[in-house]
């Protein structure tokens, strides 16, 4: 039974990552099909191009809500009666991570795009806070900071995920409380996969800032092509 609410947990872990909010703010603020335009996918970076600050601020805040959600709602269920008396307590944290995990993947693959969608950093990053706030605070700073202080989103997105998870690692490893009790394993493997998975979705990105043709952040889209290697948008 505990099997089936893991599974419960990481079904609606992805069908709310799969949640379009970027396709749907592009079309409200700007009227753009955001799969159409740019780099095609539906994260923050590319409704900041398309559709303007204020949604792309809007998109931003909706996505790492789904992480936060998906590990929120997860916790929950495996915190009932009915599922502390099926045998969940030891459960919970991989239930957590797996919903969350499922999150992430709905939002790079939805459903409701037929399997398009974002790379994941928005939801990754809500996913962290829900799970042990600290590194996804601090994650979320240098997503945030780093990309606009070079102007790559894609770099500020790589070492984002890997400074959460370096950070999550040595709180393990150290016994380290900060303001929260030492983060468990589940969480510490979550995060080393989270930033494996934001590299390996960044790898075009970092082709390009290798070659120096990476888009900065604030350059318009001028024509509504989908990036391609030949037309890195």
């Amino acid at each position: 039974m505990t099997i089936t609410l893991i599974i419960v947990t990481a079904v609606i872990g992805y069908l709310l990552g799969s949640i379009p909010c970027g396709v749907l703010i592009s079309k409200r603020f700007a009227k753009t099909d955001l799969l159409q335009v740019g780099s095609g996918k539906t994260g923050t970076t590319n409704v900041l191009r398309t559709a303007g600050r204020k949604a792309a601020a809007l998109a931003l805040i909706l996505d790492i809500l789904k992480g936060v959600l998906a590990v929120t709602i997860a916790g929950a269920i495996m915190n009932t009666g009915y599922a502390k008396a099926a045998g969940s307590a030891p459960w919970i944290n991989l239930a957590k991570v797996l919903a969350a995990a499922a999150a992430i993947t709905g939002h790079s693959w939805s459903v409701f795009l037929k399997f398009k969608g974002g790379r994941g950093v928005a939801t990754l990053m809500g996913s962290l806070l829900a799970l042990y706030w600290p590194a996804g605070a601090v994650g979320g700073i240098c997503v945030l900071g780093l990309g606009f202080r070079t102007k790559y989103m894609s770099l500020g997105s790589i070492i984002g995920a890997v400074t959460a998870f370096i950070m999550l690692m040595a709180f393990y490893v150290l016994k380290v409380e900060l303001l929260n009790p030492v983060p468990p394993l589940e969480y510490v493997v979550f995060a080393m996969m989270g930033a494996i998975f934001i590299y390996v979705m960044h790898r075009d990105n970092i082709l390009r800032l290798y070659n120096g043709t990476e888009r900065r952040i604030g350059e318009k889209v001028k024509t509504e092509t989908v990036a391609s290697p030949r037309n890195p948008k």
